[in-house]
Protein backbone atom coordinates (compact mmCIF):
# COMPACT_ATOMS: atom_id res chain seq x y z
CA UNK A 1 0.00 0.00 0.00
CA UNK A 2 2.93 2.33 1.40
CA UNK A 3 5.59 1.73 -1.56
CA UNK A 4 4.61 4.66 -4.15
CA UNK A 5 5.23 6.65 -1.10
CA UNK A 6 8.34 4.80 -0.03
CA UNK A 7 10.37 4.53 -3.35
CA UNK A 8 10.58 8.13 -3.70
CA UNK A 9 13.93 9.25 -3.67
CA UNK A 10 12.61 12.30 -2.30
CA UNK A 11 9.68 13.09 -0.06
CA UNK A 12 7.90 16.27 0.93
CA UNK A 13 6.86 15.35 4.61
CA UNK A 14 5.19 17.51 7.13
CA UNK A 15 6.48 17.47 11.12
CA UNK A 16 3.40 18.86 13.42
CA UNK A 17 4.11 18.96 17.53
CA UNK A 18 2.64 20.79 20.41
CA UNK A 19 5.07 21.14 23.31
CA UNK A 20 4.33 21.20 27.23
CA UNK A 21 4.76 24.55 26.80
CA UNK A 22 1.16 24.62 25.15
CA UNK A 23 2.29 27.43 23.43
CA UNK A 24 0.86 26.94 19.67
CA UNK A 25 1.85 24.19 17.03
CA UNK A 26 4.79 23.95 15.45
CA UNK A 27 4.63 22.79 11.74
CA UNK A 28 7.30 22.01 9.40
CA UNK A 29 7.52 21.11 5.88
CA UNK A 30 10.89 18.91 5.02
CA UNK A 31 12.23 17.67 2.08
CA UNK A 32 13.78 14.26 2.56
CA UNK A 33 15.55 11.50 1.83
CA UNK A 34 16.86 8.40 3.06
CA UNK A 35 15.87 6.85 6.19
CA UNK A 36 17.56 5.54 9.42
CA UNK A 37 21.40 6.39 9.40
CA UNK A 38 21.24 7.50 5.86
CA UNK A 39 18.90 10.31 6.68
CA UNK A 40 19.30 13.52 4.89
CA UNK A 41 16.85 16.27 4.78
CA UNK A 42 16.11 19.97 4.00
CA UNK A 43 13.97 22.33 5.54
CA UNK A 44 11.52 24.65 3.22
CA UNK A 45 9.32 26.00 5.82
CA UNK A 46 8.63 26.44 9.04
CA UNK A 47 6.14 27.99 11.66
CA UNK A 48 4.63 28.40 15.10
CA UNK A 49 1.09 28.49 14.96
CA UNK A 50 -0.27 30.35 18.70
CA UNK A 51 -3.21 28.86 20.01
CA UNK A 52 -6.10 30.95 21.17
CA UNK A 53 -6.55 31.89 24.39
CA UNK A 54 -9.20 30.13 25.08
CA UNK A 55 -7.47 26.46 23.39
CA UNK A 56 -5.05 27.10 25.75
CA UNK A 57 -6.83 28.01 28.87
CA UNK A 58 -8.87 24.16 28.40
CA UNK A 59 -5.82 22.90 27.72
CA UNK A 60 -4.46 24.14 31.21
CA UNK A 61 -7.44 22.94 32.40
CA UNK A 62 -6.93 19.18 31.41
CA UNK A 63 -3.19 19.50 32.44
CA UNK A 64 -3.83 21.12 36.25
CA UNK A 65 -6.84 18.18 36.49
CA UNK A 66 -9.22 20.79 37.16
CA UNK A 67 -12.90 21.39 35.48
CA UNK A 68 -12.32 18.73 33.28
CA UNK A 69 -14.24 15.30 31.87
CA UNK A 70 -13.97 12.77 29.88
CA UNK A 71 -16.51 14.30 27.28
CA UNK A 72 -14.44 17.45 26.95
CA UNK A 73 -10.66 15.72 26.90
CA UNK A 74 -12.53 13.91 23.83
CA UNK A 75 -13.69 17.15 22.68
CA UNK A 76 -10.19 18.86 22.80
CA UNK A 77 -8.63 15.70 20.72
CA UNK A 78 -10.80 16.25 17.72
CA UNK A 79 -10.19 20.03 18.26
CA UNK A 80 -6.77 19.83 17.82
CA UNK A 81 -6.90 17.06 15.08
CA UNK A 82 -8.62 19.75 13.11
CA UNK A 83 -5.90 22.12 14.29
CA UNK A 84 -3.48 20.32 12.89
CA UNK A 85 -4.54 19.82 9.60
CA UNK A 86 -5.22 23.12 9.09
CA UNK A 87 -1.38 23.85 10.69
CA UNK A 88 -0.78 21.35 7.32
CA UNK A 89 -2.66 23.31 5.14
CA UNK A 90 -1.19 26.91 6.06
CA UNK A 91 2.23 25.73 6.06
CA UNK A 92 1.93 24.11 2.43
CA UNK A 93 -0.11 27.39 1.37
CA UNK A 94 2.71 29.40 2.35
CA UNK A 95 5.40 27.39 1.06
CA UNK A 96 3.43 27.92 -2.19
CA UNK A 97 3.65 23.91 -2.71
CA UNK A 98 0.69 21.89 -3.14
CA UNK A 99 -1.18 19.87 -0.47
CA UNK A 100 -1.44 16.97 -2.79
CA UNK A 101 2.11 17.21 -3.15
CA UNK A 102 2.64 15.88 0.57
CA UNK A 103 3.82 12.48 0.75
CA UNK A 104 3.42 11.80 4.34
CA UNK A 105 2.58 13.64 8.20
CA UNK A 106 4.12 12.82 11.27
CA UNK A 107 2.21 14.12 14.45
CA UNK A 108 3.04 14.04 18.20
CA UNK A 109 0.27 15.72 19.14
CA UNK A 110 0.19 17.35 22.36
CA UNK A 111 0.78 14.87 25.40
CA UNK A 112 -1.65 15.56 28.63
CA UNK A 113 -0.30 12.77 30.33
CA UNK A 114 2.78 10.59 30.53
CA UNK A 115 3.15 7.77 33.32
CA UNK A 116 5.96 5.88 32.35
CA UNK A 117 6.82 4.26 35.56
CA UNK A 118 5.07 0.80 36.00
CA UNK A 119 2.33 0.78 38.20
CA UNK A 120 0.15 -2.43 39.24
CA UNK A 121 -3.40 -2.76 38.41
CA UNK A 122 -4.62 -6.07 39.04
CA UNK A 123 -0.88 -7.34 39.35
CA UNK A 124 -0.53 -6.30 35.64
CA UNK A 125 2.59 -3.76 35.17
CA UNK A 126 0.78 -0.87 33.24
CA UNK A 127 2.80 2.24 31.62
CA UNK A 128 0.87 4.37 29.74
CA UNK A 129 0.91 7.98 27.68
CA UNK A 130 -1.52 9.68 26.04
CA UNK A 131 -1.96 12.65 23.09
CA UNK A 132 -4.11 14.69 22.03
CA UNK A 133 -5.13 15.64 18.45
CA UNK A 134 -6.82 13.00 16.65
CA UNK A 135 -4.83 11.69 13.47
CA UNK A 136 -7.67 10.70 12.00
CA UNK A 137 -9.00 13.97 11.72
CA UNK A 138 -6.13 14.77 10.02
CA UNK A 139 -5.90 12.46 7.63
CA UNK A 140 -9.28 12.54 6.47
CA UNK A 141 -8.98 16.54 5.98
CA UNK A 142 -5.69 16.54 4.47
CA UNK A 143 -5.46 12.95 2.27
CA UNK A 144 -2.10 12.32 3.42
CA UNK A 145 -1.02 9.32 5.34
CA UNK A 146 -0.05 10.15 8.72
CA UNK A 147 1.80 8.83 11.21
CA UNK A 148 1.17 9.21 15.01
CA UNK A 149 1.38 7.98 18.51
CA UNK A 150 4.66 7.35 18.57
CA UNK A 151 5.11 6.08 22.03
CA UNK A 152 3.05 3.60 22.53
CA UNK A 153 5.50 1.11 20.89
CA UNK A 154 8.36 1.88 23.25
CA UNK A 155 6.04 1.83 26.38
CA UNK A 156 4.39 -1.56 25.71
CA UNK A 157 8.20 -3.01 25.33
CA UNK A 158 9.15 -1.52 28.93
CA UNK A 159 10.76 1.71 27.51
CA UNK A 160 9.67 5.37 29.17
CA UNK A 161 8.34 6.20 25.83
CA UNK A 162 10.47 9.39 26.39
CA UNK A 163 12.69 11.45 25.04
CA UNK A 164 12.06 10.78 21.66
CA UNK A 165 14.38 13.13 20.32
CA UNK A 166 17.37 11.57 21.11
CA UNK A 167 17.05 8.77 18.08
CA UNK A 168 16.72 12.33 16.13
CA UNK A 169 19.60 14.07 17.73
CA UNK A 170 21.68 10.81 17.13
CA UNK A 171 20.87 11.21 13.19
CA UNK A 172 21.37 14.50 12.92
CA UNK A 173 23.92 15.77 15.12
CA UNK A 174 26.21 12.63 15.28
CA UNK A 175 30.07 13.38 14.98
CA UNK A 176 33.36 12.42 14.29
CA UNK A 177 35.61 15.17 15.92
CA UNK A 178 33.42 16.44 18.50
CA UNK A 179 31.31 15.33 21.80
CA UNK A 180 27.91 17.25 21.65
CA UNK A 181 25.23 17.35 24.69
CA UNK A 182 21.84 18.47 22.86
CA UNK A 183 19.36 20.61 25.39
CA UNK A 184 15.70 20.81 24.66
CA UNK A 185 14.52 23.67 27.29
CA UNK A 186 10.60 23.16 26.47
CA UNK A 187 7.74 22.45 29.70
CA UNK A 188 10.78 19.99 30.62
CA UNK A 189 14.20 20.21 30.04
CA UNK A 190 15.83 17.40 27.87
CA UNK A 191 19.32 16.25 27.50
CA UNK A 192 21.41 14.39 25.09
CA UNK A 193 24.99 13.00 25.39
CA UNK A 194 26.63 12.32 21.79
CA UNK A 195 30.46 11.04 22.15
CA UNK A 196 32.41 11.36 19.37
CA UNK A 197 31.86 8.74 16.52
CA UNK A 198 28.83 7.34 18.96
CA UNK A 199 26.87 4.45 18.21
CA UNK A 200 23.22 4.40 18.41
CA UNK A 201 23.54 1.91 21.88
CA UNK A 202 26.08 4.18 23.56
CA UNK A 203 23.37 7.58 23.41
CA UNK A 204 22.24 8.54 26.48
CA UNK A 205 19.57 10.83 27.07
CA UNK A 206 16.92 11.72 29.59
CA UNK A 207 14.79 14.83 31.12
CA UNK A 208 16.76 16.69 33.78
CA UNK A 209 13.62 17.87 35.56
CA UNK A 210 11.89 21.53 34.43
CA UNK A 211 12.87 23.56 31.51
CA UNK A 212 10.32 26.67 31.29
CA UNK A 213 6.99 24.90 33.06
CA UNK A 214 7.45 26.25 36.39
CA UNK A 215 8.86 29.91 35.25
CA UNK A 216 6.18 29.89 32.58
CA UNK A 217 3.04 29.48 35.48
CA UNK A 218 4.48 31.81 37.91
CA UNK A 219 4.49 34.79 35.00
CA UNK A 220 1.35 33.79 34.34
CA UNK A 221 0.10 34.32 37.92
CA UNK A 222 2.25 37.37 38.81
CA UNK A 223 0.78 38.79 35.74
CA UNK A 224 -2.66 37.55 36.20
CA UNK A 225 -2.38 35.64 32.78
CA UNK A 226 -1.35 39.30 30.48
CA UNK A 227 2.20 37.47 29.98
CA UNK A 228 2.52 33.57 29.83
CA UNK A 229 6.83 33.77 29.82
CA UNK A 230 9.68 35.69 30.45
CA UNK A 231 10.18 37.35 27.42
CA UNK A 232 14.16 36.86 26.33
CA UNK A 233 14.90 36.54 30.35
CA UNK A 234 14.21 40.27 30.95
CA UNK A 235 12.57 40.28 34.07
CA UNK A 236 14.97 37.32 35.88
CA UNK A 237 17.22 39.97 34.99
CA UNK A 238 15.78 42.29 36.99
CA UNK A 239 15.92 40.04 40.50
CA UNK A 240 18.31 38.42 42.80
CA UNK A 241 18.44 34.43 43.03
CA UNK A 242 16.90 33.65 46.50
CA UNK A 243 19.45 31.13 47.85
CA UNK A 244 16.86 29.50 50.40
CA UNK A 245 14.14 29.29 47.69
CA UNK A 246 16.83 27.60 44.79
CA UNK A 247 17.91 25.05 47.94
CA UNK A 248 14.24 23.98 48.12
CA UNK A 249 13.47 23.24 44.65
CA UNK A 250 16.39 21.38 44.48
CA UNK A 251 15.28 18.92 47.11
CA UNK A 252 12.61 17.66 44.76
CA UNK A 253 13.42 13.68 44.75
CA UNK A 254 13.23 13.59 41.15
CA UNK A 255 17.06 14.87 40.77
CA UNK A 256 18.11 12.11 42.74
CA UNK A 257 17.02 9.35 39.88
CA UNK A 258 19.51 7.63 37.65
CA UNK A 259 18.42 7.44 33.86
CA UNK A 260 16.54 6.10 32.07
CA UNK A 261 14.61 8.65 33.42
CA UNK A 262 11.51 11.38 32.03
CA UNK A 263 9.16 13.29 33.44
CA UNK A 264 6.47 16.36 32.50
CA UNK A 265 5.63 19.29 33.96
CA UNK A 266 2.78 17.44 36.31
CA UNK A 267 6.04 16.30 37.60
CA UNK A 268 6.85 19.65 39.04
CA UNK A 269 3.32 21.21 39.75
CA UNK A 270 2.44 24.69 40.42
CA UNK A 271 1.60 23.33 44.44
CA UNK A 272 5.22 22.20 44.09
CA UNK A 273 6.34 25.77 43.56
CA UNK A 274 3.50 27.27 45.93
CA UNK A 275 4.85 25.01 48.68
CA UNK A 276 8.40 25.98 48.38
CA UNK A 277 7.66 29.69 48.41
CA UNK A 278 5.51 29.21 51.34
CA UNK A 279 8.20 27.99 53.15
CA UNK A 280 10.93 29.89 52.37
CA UNK A 281 9.27 33.27 53.16
CA UNK A 282 7.72 34.21 49.63
CA UNK A 283 10.51 36.38 47.79
CA UNK A 284 9.72 39.08 45.51
CA UNK A 285 8.20 38.82 42.20
CA UNK A 286 11.47 39.50 40.28
CA UNK A 287 13.68 37.59 42.93
CA UNK A 288 11.35 34.61 42.21
CA UNK A 289 12.12 34.74 38.63
CA UNK A 290 15.51 34.83 39.35
CA UNK A 291 15.53 31.80 41.03
CA UNK A 292 13.25 30.00 38.57
CA UNK A 293 15.87 31.19 36.01
CA UNK A 294 18.99 29.62 37.74
CA UNK A 295 16.79 26.33 39.12
CA UNK A 296 16.29 25.84 35.31
CA UNK A 297 20.09 26.01 34.42
CA UNK A 298 21.54 24.61 37.34
CA UNK A 299 19.47 21.10 37.29
CA UNK A 300 21.17 20.92 33.64
CA UNK A 301 24.61 21.86 34.40
CA UNK A 302 24.07 18.91 37.80
CA UNK A 303 22.38 16.50 34.94
CA UNK A 304 25.38 17.17 32.85
CA UNK A 305 27.83 17.05 35.34
CA UNK A 306 26.34 13.27 37.19
CA UNK A 307 24.88 11.49 34.58
CA UNK A 308 27.03 12.36 31.33
CA UNK A 309 30.58 14.16 32.29
CA UNK A 310 31.42 10.87 33.74
CA UNK A 311 31.12 8.89 30.15
CA UNK A 312 33.44 10.98 28.04
CA UNK A 313 34.34 14.03 26.58
CA UNK A 314 32.20 16.65 25.60
CA UNK A 315 32.76 20.14 24.00
CA UNK A 316 29.54 21.78 22.61
CA UNK A 317 25.94 22.26 24.27
CA UNK A 318 23.38 22.68 21.42
CA UNK A 319 20.15 24.39 22.79
CA UNK A 320 16.61 24.25 21.06
CA UNK A 321 12.97 24.68 22.00
CA UNK A 322 11.44 27.76 23.31
CA UNK A 323 13.77 28.22 26.29
CA UNK A 324 16.60 28.75 24.05
CA UNK A 325 15.18 32.70 23.10
CA UNK A 326 15.90 33.28 27.21
CA UNK A 327 19.08 34.66 27.16
CA UNK A 328 19.11 34.71 30.70
CA UNK A 329 18.75 30.84 31.30
CA UNK A 330 21.90 30.30 28.27
CA UNK A 331 23.90 33.23 30.87
CA UNK A 332 23.04 30.65 33.60
CA UNK A 333 24.02 27.57 31.51
CA UNK A 334 27.46 29.26 30.19
CA UNK A 335 28.50 30.46 33.68
CA UNK A 336 27.78 27.01 35.43
CA UNK A 337 29.48 24.98 32.13
CA UNK A 338 32.34 27.21 31.83
CA UNK A 339 33.91 23.76 29.49
CA UNK A 340 31.41 23.47 27.07
CA UNK A 341 30.84 26.30 24.58
CA UNK A 342 27.23 26.92 23.89
CA UNK A 343 24.92 27.65 20.86
CA UNK A 344 21.78 27.00 19.61
CA UNK A 345 20.44 24.65 16.94
CA UNK A 346 20.10 27.79 14.41
CA UNK A 347 23.56 27.55 14.20
CA UNK A 348 23.39 24.14 12.50
CA UNK A 349 20.49 25.32 10.10
CA UNK A 350 17.74 24.11 12.46
CA UNK A 351 15.54 26.65 13.73
CA UNK A 352 15.49 26.14 17.91
CA UNK A 353 11.83 26.36 18.25
CA UNK A 354 10.81 23.76 15.18
CA UNK A 355 13.13 21.32 15.82
CA UNK A 356 11.03 18.84 17.60
CA UNK A 357 8.54 19.37 14.24
CA UNK A 358 11.27 18.48 12.26
CA UNK A 359 12.11 15.55 14.58
CA UNK A 360 8.60 13.94 14.42
CA UNK A 361 8.89 14.06 10.15
CA UNK A 362 11.72 12.15 10.48
CA UNK A 363 10.62 9.68 13.07
CA UNK A 364 7.88 9.49 10.69
CA UNK A 365 9.36 8.98 7.74
CA UNK A 366 11.20 5.86 9.59
CA UNK A 367 8.30 4.53 10.87
CA UNK A 368 7.05 3.92 7.23
CA UNK A 369 9.90 2.18 6.10
CA UNK A 370 9.85 -0.31 8.93
CA UNK A 371 13.43 1.01 10.56
CA UNK A 372 13.46 0.95 14.30
CA UNK A 373 13.31 4.28 15.63
CA UNK A 374 13.67 4.41 19.36
CA UNK A 375 17.13 3.82 21.48
CA UNK A 376 16.79 1.36 24.38
CA UNK A 377 19.71 2.61 25.45
CA UNK A 378 17.76 5.51 26.36
CA UNK A 379 14.22 4.84 27.04
CA UNK A 380 14.94 1.72 28.95
CA UNK A 381 12.97 -0.85 26.44
CA UNK A 382 13.73 -4.55 26.07
CA UNK A 383 14.60 -4.16 22.51
CA UNK A 384 14.18 -1.75 19.52
CA UNK A 385 10.66 -0.83 18.35
CA UNK A 386 9.24 0.86 15.26
CA UNK A 387 7.28 3.62 17.05
CA UNK A 388 4.26 4.92 15.62
CA UNK A 389 0.92 3.91 14.02
CA UNK A 390 0.53 4.02 10.27
CA UNK A 391 -2.72 6.08 8.99
CA UNK A 392 -3.61 5.85 5.38
CA UNK A 393 -4.28 8.55 3.42
CA UNK A 394 -6.22 9.17 0.08
CA UNK A 395 -2.53 9.54 -1.49
CA UNK A 396 -1.65 5.74 -0.70
CA UNK A 397 -3.84 4.00 -2.89
CA UNK A 398 -3.04 3.94 -6.45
Amino acid sequence: MFNSIRLKKKKKIIGLMSGSSLDGIDVALLEVSGYGPTTEYHLLESETLRLVPQVRAWLLEIRNGSGTSPGRISQLNYLLGELFARAAEHICRKAGIPLESIDLIGSHGLTIAHLPEATEMLGIPVRSSFQIGEPSVITERTGITTVADFRSGDLAAGGQGSPLMAYVDYLLFRSRSRGRILLNLGGVANLTGLLVGCSPESVLAFDSGPGNCLLDAYVRSATQGREQFDFEGRYARRGTVHEALLERLSLHPYFRRKPPKTCDPMTFPEEFLKTALKETGHPNTFDTIATLTRFTASTVAKACEGFLFPTGSFEELIVSGGGAKNSSILDEIRRLLPGLSVSLTDDYSLPADIKKAVGFALLANDTLHGQPNNLPSVTGARHPVVMGKILPGRNSFP
